[in-house]
């Protein structure tokens, strides 16, 4: 059985940055990306991602069901990147008018959320590769204005406390600098 990794952090803090870097000590890396680009910024981070790195590593582009890809990878590291933005595909997914959702159904979507965590858990707990994941620290912030922006925050935040409880290693980076807590 491999190491679970969390790398958390702000926006722009340097997560993917030192995830890569601890990723790249072996050339057999798989690449579990979550983003669905869908505007011309999320496709240009998408691309500066993509150029920086390594053409030797395999990438899977995917957001769902990933339990199975960790655990059935034959590569030495994963490296997912991030969890906060498969957590907000995961509520697009669930295509609700979330202004006026009751929380009763609000509570049923947390509960298919947590269903992918827990399978990216097991599945790094299934595999010899060390499982890297990358999420935002969401909760040192302004409160969202937004009712969505809060849900998200909340969801997020409970999801990162499960990953972190479950990691053999936490670090937090802060302006480039790991910092590393569990």
């Amino acid at each position: 059985m491999g190491r679970l990794i969390i790398i958390t952090g702000g926006a722009r803090s340097g997560k993917s940055t030192f995830a890569e870097k601890l990723a790249s000590k072996t050339d057999s890396v798989l690449y579990i990306a979550t983003s669905v680009p869908f505007d011309d910024e999320m496709k240009d981070r998408v691309r500066r991602h993509r150029e920086r790195r390594p053409s030797s590593w395999d990438t899977y582009e995917g957001y769902k069901g990933l339990k199975d890809i960790i655990a059935g990878t034959d590569k030495k590291a994963v490296l997912l990147d991030c969890v906060t933005i498969m957590i907000t595909n995961l509520l697009m997914d669930a295509n609700l008018d979330w202004d006026n959702v009751p929380m009763d159904v609000i509570d049923e979507v947390e509960k298919g959320i947590e269903k992918e965590i827990m399978g990216i858990i097991e599945g790094a707990r299934k595999s010899s590769a060390d499982v890297v994941l990358v999420t935002n620290e969401v909760g040192m912030g302004l409160v969202p204005e937004y009712r969505l922006g809060r849900i998200f925050r909340d969801i997020a935040g409970r999801m990162n406390q499960l990953v972190a409880a479950a990691a053999d290693e936490v670090y937090m980076v802060i302006a480039g600098i790991p910092v590393k807590i569990k």
